[in-house]
């Protein structure tokens, strides 16, 4: 089957400041999104999220809970190598390099939000009344955005899509 180029989607990527933060992330530049062990978000990374892609960077299980940045995908899904290190925290032992189970993709850092937006702010925008985000008990680490969404966000958060 011939390749051909899709239209860029968008994503939101959770993740606690403590553990890996947008300020950390805008030091380093680029890393992979590792760790996700949902076989739902697992999906996501190895079949639908594509290089291009945008991405909205997320502190969860933090005060206040918001987005904060912006980044998009450099490398499509490949197997996460913290699964095959059994010293890494997410090491998996029923991990196979031959039929891996968990994958990752690589991210870069865009930007930072002007303004970090928060989950009781996006609560009050009628545009994103539907977003996955804000569902009760949408809990997924790794999550699809909508175009309109997206381009809520970025106008909300005091950016526009310059990539």
């Amino acid at each position: 089957m011939a390749s051909t180029k899709t239209k860029r989607r968008y994503w939101l990527f959770k993740s606690e400041p403590t553990t890996y933060g947008f300020a950390q992330f805008q030091k380093d530049g680029r890393t992979f999104w590792s760790g996700v062990r949902n076989f739902q978000a697992r999906n996501l990374l190895r079949d639908q999220i594509a290089v291009g892609d945008g991405v909205l960077f997320y502190h969860s299980s933090t005060e206040p809970m918001a987005i904060v940045g912006i980044a998009k995908v450099v490398k499509a899904g490949y197997p996460d190598p913290t699964a095959f290190e059994p010293k890494n925290d997410h090491y998996d032992p029923d991990s196979d390099r031959q039929a891996p189970t968990w994958f990752v993709v690589d991210i870069a850092c865009v930007a930072p939000l002007r303004e970090p937006l928060t989950r009781e702010r996006c609560k009050q925008e009628p545009a994103l009344r539907d977003m996955v985000l804000l569902q009760r008990g949408s809990r997924l680490s790794v999550q699809p955005v909508t175009g309109p969404e997206w381009r809520a966000i970025l106008q909300l958060g005091g950016r526009e899509e310059t990539w």
